[in-house]
């Protein structure tokens, strides 16, 4: 991706950009003089843009970013400023803009050129951008600080004092020994935790003079509790070195320099190379934006950059979905106030805003959460390259499995491509056994009827012989639930979700069918719901199916299950991943949740249940997603002392991504991967558009992408692929039928102008709901 110069709105955003450069070196620099106008962006209009008058008393508080209320027809509103005019073209009599939201502007002018290149690249309103932009509780209550009462002994009393109060108000007496033991000073809310009523006691010692009394603002600190021990940077082994060398090339001159696609096995020590490289972004008085999957921002890895930088963690901010509203706005705030110079963060972290970035770096960036599924559905390391080139940064993206987009990009150069092989002190990568369940189920199972189908005989022998060495296992299914399915015997028809079109699972626990998809449940049927006959049969197994077998097979084993099922309480995954790692529990069984980001010296044995889950999903990228888990839940194993040992168990042992993750061979899945894609004309050889219609009706819905079909046809783009409009996988969700259509081209600028085109032009139904998706990454 790059920043297309011959765009006809490229001229006036660069110049809006290096506008805003000049005016906010500080944010709280004036417009300059004779720059009396403010072009907005209307937050709650499409395409909305207004010019307003700057009144003299708001003259040094204006500048590009900034929030304001302004009038429009008989309200206020919300807009942001996007540019500063001498004049505007619609004449000298404009409205003036009514007020501030905030003390400083809420976007640097980076941001909002992003936020132009986003609108025009995903086929998205601006307003909807700069929201997206904007945390809820950034927007709805902006600089809404926590405060608390800080006291301090105004004079130290006599003796006397002190011994009349133990008589007469012996609770007085003790705040005041309180302050005095804490350096004379203390919050109320510390006091609070040993006395109560602390509020109604300091009344009298204010009254007296004893004590003062200030309002302070307190940070809700996710992080309070915890205590992170030093650690230091460790001597890089030869190829860690030579990617380090040529980071910090990219660091001397960004301008110059491609992005960086950091190619390194599990255990390769990539998250080193980040660590050492931010410590020469912080030397140069920049900052550095980390962005990791939200699946994979573990407390773990949290823990590896406040360990680093222990005497500035105060100076690090992290902003994910677990955080509650108090806590994002008040981690947001410390970005926007300058007091953060590294944010860790998930997908809508790459909006943070930092100002002087000296690097970018996108952890994992194959994973397919960095894309958003709503509108604005930008792909946040897509994203991140576009800020790099606008900020004037360096941009690393990391990964052991990198998407075949960004291999593509390194192989043609637009790239430079830096590759890590080994891992370090000279571990190996673990031994992967591939079991064909198809034999295991001919020859039987030597356990319960419980059991059959879950743990294949060596998996079974090979957790025996770790739980004898005191060595810890992990097992890993991406499904939940007991059963996956619940059928009639007679008719064969599966018990679905009445609002979806797929079948219910058990979850034994509650004893209710669920549905993973709109969370509907119910009491399991005692007869078919289709032929009402008695004969029902459960199917399919998921982790609390898993770890029933597990714990029958081996009763005395210690195990804890990872999935949103368990993982209800704040920090309980926190919580279960320290007792794993301080060796209490012996066997950790879940989803993704446990698939990456974790490293666990002492775990030696890896058990995939099921590789097939993903292979049968109607898209172009299940084998390269399958290829990927595979490789990073086997990179668990091994990386103590121990050589690693991971058991894939699969109905298809021949498939290309199965035997290629055996080998840990990047390079020659992609190979043959690659084939197929440009055979076919699919990414990275082409740009996809997935257009969506949904609605109640079927007919109705359908009618509606057909009509939409021909009106594309009609001066389609030159070497645009079109298909025709089909049910999607899934075709049913949420109560809404839906059907898709899917494009292919090499340029996607002028396909997504001429659907913008179309879609404007076409009078939808009232209840019908048309989408798009730029680069999608499931087709679902």
């Amino acid at each position: 991706m790059s920043l297309d110069p011959s765009h006809p709105a490229a001229p006036k955003q660069q110049a809006l950009f290096d506008l805003g450069l000049a005016q906010q070196a500080d944010f709280l620099e004036s417009a300059p003089p004779g720059l009396r106008v403010a072009r907005v962006q209307i937050e709650t209009a499409a395409a909305l843009e207004l010019d307003y008058a700057i009144p003299e008393r708001l003259d040094r508080q204006i500048g590009i970013g900034t929030r304001v209320m302004v009038p429009l027809q008989h309200q206020r509103v919300a807009a942001v400023v996007i540019e500063l005019l001498e004049i505007s073209p619609h004449g000298a009599k404009l409205k003036e803009l009514s007020s501030l939201v905030g003390s400083r502007p809420m976007f640097t002018p980076g941001l909002i050129k992003l936020a132009h290149w986003i609108a025009e690249y995903y086929v998205v309103p601006v307003n909807r951008v700069l929201r997206t932009m904007l945390p809820q509780a950034v927007r709805e209550k902006p600089e809404t600080f926590l405060t608390d009462s800080h006291l301090k002994l105004a004079k130290e009393p006599p003796p006397e004092v002190f011994e009349k109060l133990h008589s007469t108000a012996p609770m007085q007496a003790r705040i005041l020994e309180m302050l005095r033991s804490n350096g004379g000073e203390a919050t109320l809310s510390q006091l609070r935790r040993d006395l109560p009523r602390a509020t109604a006691i300091i009344k009298p010692l204010l009254k007296a003079g004893w004590i003062t009394r200030s309002e302070v603002r307190v940070e809700r600190d996710p992080f309070q509790t915890e205590e992170f021990l030093p650690s230091q940077p460790l001597t890089l082994t030869e190829e860690q070195k030579v990617a380090f060398d040529q980071v910090i090339k990219a660091l001397q001159s960004p301008k110059e320099a491609r992005p960086l696609l950091l190619h390194g096995v599990t255990g390769s020590g990539k998250t080193e190379v980040y660590l050492q490289a931010i410590a020469e972004v912080l030397k140069s008085g920049k900052t550095a934006l980390v962005l990791v999957p939200e699946i994979s921002l573990t407390p773990q890895t949290i823990e590896r950059f406040k360990a680093r930088f222990s005497d500035k963690k105060d100076t690090i901010a992290v902003l994910h979905s677990h955080l509650s509203d108090g806590e994002r706005h008040d981690e947001w705030f410390k970005i926007h106030e300058g007091r953060a110079e590294i944010v860790i963060g998930a997908r809508s972290a790459i909006f943070a805003p930092l100002e002087r970035l000296g690097i970018i770096i996108v952890d994992e960036e194959h994973e397919p959460s960095y894309k958003q599924e709503d509108a604005p559905r930008y792909h946040a390391r897509d994203v991140a390259v576009v800020r790099a080139k606008i900020e004037g940064c360096a941009v690393l993206l990391g990964s052991a499995t990198p998407s075949l987009e960004s291999f593509h990009n390194a192989s043609t150069a637009k790239y430079e491509l830096l590759n890590m092989t080994c891992r370090t002190d000279g571990k190996s990568m673990p031994l992967i056994r591939i079991v064909d369940m198809r034999l295991e189920r001919r020859r039987g199972t030597e356990v319960s009827v419980a059991n059959a189908g879950i743990l294949s005989q060596r998996l079974r022998i090979a957790i025996a012989d770790r739980l004898e060495k005191r060595e810890q296992t992990i097992l890993f299914l991406n499904r939940r639930g007991f059963n996956t399915s619940l059928s009639c015997v007679s008719c064969g028809e599966a018990v679905q979700c009445q609002e979806c079109a797929i079948p219910m699972t058990l979850h034994k626990k509650d004893n209710r069918l669920v549905c993973h998809i709109c969370g509907a449940r119910r009491i399991p049927p005692t007869k078919c719901p289709a032929c009402k006959e008695p004969g029902l049969k459960y199917a399919g197994f998921g982790t609390e199916r898993v770890e029933q077998a597990v714990r029958e097979v081996f009763p005395h084993a210690r195990m804890a299950r990872v999935d949103t099922d368990t993982m209800q309480r704040k920090n309980q995954l926190r919580d279960t991943l320290k007792d794993f790692r301080a060796q209490k529990l012996d066997i950790l069984i879940g989803t993704q949740m446990i698939a990456k980001g974790l490293d666990f010296p002492n775990v030696t044995l890896v058990g995939v249940l099921n590789a097939d889950t993903a292979l049968n999903i109607p898209d172009f990228r299940a084998a390269e997603r399958t290829f990927q888990l595979l490789v990073q839940v086997a990179g668990r194993a091994g990386r103590g002392e121990i050589k690693g040992e991971v058991f894939v168990q699969t109905h298809a042992p021949h498939s290309p991504a199965i035997q290629f993750s055996r080998h840990n061979d990047f390079a020659g899945y992609a190979d043959q991967e690659l084939e197929h894609r440009i055979a076919f004309k699919y990414p990275p050889f082409s740009h996809v558009v997935l257009i969506s219609a949904r609605g109640k009706h079927e007919a109705q819905a359908e009618f509606t992408l057909q009509t939409l079909h021909k009106r594309l046809e009609n001066g389609l783009p030159p070497g645009t692929l079109m298909g025709e409009p089909t049910p999607a996988a899934l075709a049913k969700a949420h109560g809404q039928h839906r059907f898709q259509l899917l494009l292919r081209s090499e340029k996607i600028r002028v396909l997504s102008a001429h659907i913008q085109r179309v879609v404007q032009g076409l009078t939808l139904p009232p209840d019908i709901i048309v989408t798009w998706d730029v680069d999608p990454m499931n087709l679902g």
